[in-house]
């Protein structure tokens, strides 16, 4: 009888490989349908890592989103599954008891079927306690293994963390292969053990293919007993995100296993959809080097998932360390000459940090530990002399062990800086916080939400959950959105053809006399200059857009022409204008 393979596909972590951002709620509604009639999906990841974060910093509601992404797969039998990361939860620093308790009551809530909880050091302490809370509000726990290839990532401690998460209540096991560098025969193997001490239990293989690794890997855990393959579809698969479901279906079903069909009608659909909500705005988040594969990442194991914000950071870091080679008459360096010191540099720092599986938050220490040293080394300052609290907090312990030792360089340095090693168990350094952030809802007029899902999400992410209450959060996201916008017109064009290709779709508000800009004006006869409007705020056809004050006192009033969304703005607030200066340019509904 052939090995039934079932699959996921993983929609949330290709956006999250790709860019910054994640679709909206009315772009998941639309795609729900449409993986659904694919009709080779048992799984699809709805949310979780940074699903819920970026939402907010796009001025979004993450629980309207998770709830009606989910609606869909809930009622045909699809289950869903989201990425939790243990202590950490949905953030990147370490969350209280009571928040990551409530956590799987909300998402349960929501829709989601599956935590996929993982620690980036694989400390069964900030494991075990979310696996007893997914259980009580009635989720699957599955317990992840971060898969890393190091002289102490050996068969026998992932099999030992295997059996520790089963024992605290794990029904299922993910090989979580964030960085594509595991290798497919030692991956096989750890199926093997796993699958013979314990037979009921589902494992579940999630590969990036970056390294170019992962379908040797896929098969060679499926030949030993895995169950469930995580894939991606097209246009965001492969390049530094996951293989294509069709490629994976063709292998394993020629190797001899039980597969499903695909639609293959329902998947051209979906590759549209995706690619027409690139096109709309998520591809101006998108750094096109994610979409190209490199062995490179094979010698310094970060995953695929963080390849966007790293070339990011790296081109900061760039414009500093040629600035100063430039003084000092030196070549300046490229950004592939970067980006190979850098994979030589966390290379170097890995071990010496205690070899920390390379999955958030901390391959982005690591990475940014390595950055960092790239930069005072230029300097002339030597290594490890520009590292903050998370960093530190890695290395002394407070958010868990890490498997390997700790360098002797280092812990001079932090005998030097008055730091202290801690054993403590990471979730007994917090206290709860829940009544504080509830007081905070109340005192503000806020609702709690269905199931309380609002004060969850104040608790998860209190600065970026008061920047979307107060609105501020979609006024820069938008602003973001058009200087993305602007940017990439700006590669292809010189200023004048972009300026011009901007200008030509919108009407210019242009001050009809001489005086002084308001774009308040608050009765009673008082004007006063106020913040200026945000980029893209809509405006209808005879909205006021502003007011101008006359040298002779009069308070003019300058109409939004033809309505639309505000793409540049030309003068500050309080600012003098002559007769014919252009205010700002709107841009007609097209």
């Amino acid at each position: 009888m052939k090995k039934k393979i079932q699959f996921s596909l993983v929609y949330r972590d290709m956006w999250q490989s790709s860019g910054k951002f994640q679709p909206r709620k009315d772009q998941l509604e639309r795609i729900a349908p449409v993986i659904i009639e694919m009709g080779c999906f048992s799984r699809v990841e709805t949310n979780g890592g940074a699903f819920e974060q970026v939402s907010l910093l796009a001025g979004e509601n993450p629980n309207e989103a998770v709830r009606a992404f989910c609606k869909p797969f809930n009622e045909v039998g699809i289950k869903t599954h989201m990425l939790d990361r243990g202590l950490n939860a949905l953030r990147m620093y370490p969350v209280p008891d009571d928040v990551r308790a409530m956590m799987y009551r909300v998402k349960h809530a929501q829709g989601v079927d599956i935590p996929r909880i993982f620690d980036g050091l694989n400390d069964i302490r900030n494991i075990a306690p979310s696996i007893r809370w997914a259980k009580e509000a009635g989720m699957t726990p599955q317990g992840t293994l971060c898969i890393t290839t190091s002289p102490i990532h050996t068969l026998e401690y992932y099999s030992k963390l295997a059996d520790e998460e089963i024992a605290a209540g794990a029904e299922e096991i993910c090989l979580k292969d964030m960085a594509g560098i595991g290798q497919p025969a030692f991956l096989g193997q750890l199926t093997k053990m796993i699958k013979e001490k314990h037979p009921d239990i589902i494992i579940q293989y999630h590969g990036h293919s970056g390294p170019g690794l992962s379908m040797a890997s896929i098969l060679e855990v499926c030949k030993n007993g895995c169950d469930i393959i995580d894939t991606a579809i097209e246009p965001l698969s492969w390049g530094k995100v996951h293989p294509d479901i069709i490629s994976v279906l063709s292998m394993l079903r020629h190797a001899g296993f039980d597969v499903p069909d695909i639609n293959m009608d329902a998947y051209m659909k979906a590759r549209a959809l995706t690619q027409e909500f690139i096109d709309e705005w998520l591809g101006y988040f998108i750094n096109p080097q994610n979409k190209i594969m490199s062995s490179l990442l094979l010698t310094c194991g970060l995953p695929g998932g963080m390849m966007g914000s790293m070339m990011a950071d790296l081109g900061g870091i760039q414009t500093s360390i040629n600035n100063l080679r430039r003084k000092k008459g030196e070549k300046e360096l490229s950004t592939d000459d970067l980006l190979v010191k850098l994979f030589d540099e966390v290379a170097y720092v890995w071990p010496r940090v205690g070899y920390p599986p390379l999955v958030t938050p901390f391959s982005q220490y690591t990475k940014n530990i390595a950055l960092l040293n790239l930069l005072t080394l230029e300097q002339g300052k030597g290594r490890f002399v520009m590292m903050d609290d998370s960093m530190w907090g890695m290395i002394l312990g407070r958010s868990g062990r890490v498997p390997g030792e700790i360098d002797p360089v280092l812990k001079e340095i932090a005998a030097q800086k008055g730091l202290e090693f801690t054993e403590a168990d990471p979730h007994t350094l917090l206290p709860n916080a829940l009544d504080d952030f509830r007081k905070e809802m109340a005192d503000n007029g806020w609702d709690c939400g269905q199931d309380e899902e609002e004060l969850f999400e104040l608790a998860m992410h209190p600065e970026q959950y008061r920047n979307y209450k107060s609105g501020q959060a979609k006024k820069n996201f938008l602003a973001d959105l058009q200087a993305a916008k602007d940017k990439e017109q700006g590669s292809t064009m010189s200023i004048e053809e972009a300026t011009a290709f901007k200008h030509a779709k919108a009407d210019a508000i242009v001050s009809p006399v001489k005086g002084q800009l308001f774009w308040d004006f608050q009765g009673d006869g008082e004007a006063a200059p106020a913040i200026e409007p945000f980029i893209g705020k809509e405006y209808k056809e005879g909205d006021t857009f502003c007011h101008v004050m006359a040298s002779w006192g009069e308070l003019v009033e300058v109409p939004a022409c033809l309505g639309g969304k505000l793409v540049e703005i030309c003068a500050k607030q309080g600012s003098k204008v002559r007769k014919g200066d252009v205010i700002a340019y709107i841009q007609r509904e097209e």
